[in-house]
């Protein structure tokens, strides 16, 4: 069967692009409501739950991914026989991982009142909430979530972000009535069961309108299932690891500092795991054409891309450092009040949060774009639990600071040094040592360039909304102008520039044609 990969990664770019600014937005507006009209408590007991449910998925860590993977060679070739088994094979792991997530559920019940230190709303049974959390889960893996793996494979993941603006629109719409006019905790969680299991039996159906050929029937052989196997194991590890980084830091706060706490530092938490996911559209999209240029490529090259991609992602991870030192506590101050702030010294930790996974997130794409699971396997777990380790000591000296410092050491002086060494030994076999002092260079720069843009928009004498727009207009083009100053000269810069003229449209192009020139 031919895919159209063009059409299909471009309709797959414009509808994931649509679907990470809508669910941007409108969570953002359930934040608010959910503030001012529940309690910032409640905000917090979401987070927890989140969190929780995010470890016990681990049974699903590599799965989908894997079996994904392997439908790509029958579908090119037409072998329906083999999908069809396929999707069996899909059906049974799902089922399987829904049964497991369900015990692990049923074994961590005893232990759920150690993880809320205070603050739990006195009208909420906690037990009770987090079995419809879990029953939400569940339904994910027992009811058709198998057949989403037809329309990945087909390239046509557009199609499940239709169903899921939609889907997720309405239980937005119930969520929001649940809040405002039921003020009801248990109605709002309700809805995130039904909505998701409405959403796995509408893609169901258009997976079988759209494939109807293909049904959960046949068996594999059973050496394809133990290299099937192999893949789910690599991309195990590497998926533990990232799910216990993820989650340790809501769990140690809420175990520790309480539920209020965890809501203020999620606000913060949130605005900068938004701005993470439009970067992330970025990495997605390059990929495949790294991977490709891996393989065709001599290592020359591909080592003068690594730097020329490194560039271009810390000047926009500079920026955006720059936007968040600058503009972070006047926003907070305007969205949530001054009550529910953190002071700045917790802002300049969650910069530096910001950056040090935007370099990580570089590598993390090469390491991705090589496949080179199986020799990484082990580094995002064991940064994983040093991250856990120092969130438990730092945190009882230094409180929710602890917990970004912690996040940063561990990925600054074990994941960063760990994924760079793989990748210079596997994929561009030389020294990493300029690459390095590169990394550094830049970090210096950008530390730079935020201290210079800070104090200058400190002498701003406006506040409010007034304050946000004049500091905004300073980064923009204050930091801007300084990081071109800085790397001019660089010939990797004017590579960068290349890039960036390349995917401006003619028009755009045209209007700053005289800044290209002179950059």
């Amino acid at each position: 069967m031919k895919v159209e990969r063009t059409r299909n990664a471009t309709r797959n770019a414009i509808f994931g692009v649509i679907y990470k600014i809508y669910v941007m937005l409108v969570p953002f507006v359930m934040r608010t409501l959910m503030i001012y009209i529940m309690g910032v408590n409640y905000l917090g007991l979401n987070s927890l739950f989140t969190s929780v449910l995010q470890m016990l998925n681990l049974a699903e860590s590599g799965v989908g991914s894997a079996m994904v993977f392997s439908m790509y060679k029958p579908i090119a070739e037409g072998d329906g026989k083999k999908i069809c088994a396929l999707m069996r094979l899909y059906k049974i792991y799902y089922r399987v991982i829904g049964t497991i997530v369900l015990i692990g559920g049923i074994i961590i019940t005893p232990f759920l009142k150690y993880l809320i230190k205070s603050d739990l709303p006195a009208d909420i049974n906690l037990y009770i909430l987090f079995y419809l959390n879990l029953a939400s889960t569940i339904s994910t893996y027992w009811l058709f979530s198998y057949k989403n793996c037809l329309l990945f494979a087909h390239q046509r993941s557009d199609v499940s972000t239709k169903i899921s603006i939609i889907t997720e629109t309405c239980k937005y719409i119930l969520q929001i009535f649940s809040i405002v006019c039921l003020k009801n905790y248990y109605a709002y969680t309700v809805v995130i069961i039904l909505m998701q299991i409405i959403t796995n039996i509408v893609t169901a159906k258009v997976s079988d309108q759209m494939y109807p050929a293909y049904k959960a029937q046949g068996n594999m052989p059973k050496e394809e299932v133990r290299e099937i196997n192999i893949k789910i194991k690599d991309l195990f590890l590497t998926k533990i690891g990232t799910a216990i980084f993820n989650s340790a830091d809501t769990l140690v706060i809420s175990s520790f500092l309480g539920l209020t706490v965890l809501a203020v530092y999620q606000n913060y938490y949130f605005i900068v795991i938004s701005i993470t996911g439009v970067i992330n559209i970025i990495y997605t999209s390059c990929t495949a054409g790294i991977g490709n240029s891996l393989i065709l490529e001599t290592e020359e090259k591909n080592y003068r891309d690594l730097n020329k991609f490194t560039l271009l992602i810390v000047w926009i991870a500079g920026f955006c450092t720059i936007c968040l030192l600058c503009l972070f506590q006047p926003f907070m101050k305007l969205w949530v009040g001054e009550k529910l702030m953190l002071n700045f010294s917790a802002i300049i930790f969650f910069c530096i949060f910001f950056y040090v996974n935007q370099v990580h997130a570089i590598l993390d794409l090469y390491k991705d774009a090589a496949g080179m699971w199986h020799e990484d396997r082990f580094r995002p777990f064991t940064v994983a639990m040093i991250n856990l380790i120092l969130n438990i000591i730092l945190v009882n000296v230094i409180g929710v600071y602890g917990v970004l410092l912690a996040s940063c050491i561990a990925k600054v002086f074990v994941g960063i040094p760990w994924v760079i060494r793989n990748l210079f030994k596997v994929v561009f076999h030389r020294n990493c040592l300029d690459y390095v002092k590169n990394i550094f260079k830049y970090a210096v720069q950008v530390a730079f360039v935020s201290m210079v843009i800070y104090y200058c928009c400190t002498k701003i004498p406006a506040v409010g909304i007034v304050e946000i727009v004049m500091r905004l207009l300073i980064c923009v083009v204050g930091g801007n102008l300084l990081f071109i100053i800085l790397w001019k000269r660089d010939s990797l810069f004017k590579d960068v520039i290349m890039i960036i003229q390349n995917l401006l449209p003619e028009k755009l192009k045209k209007i700053l044609y005289p800044l290209l020139k002179w950059i």
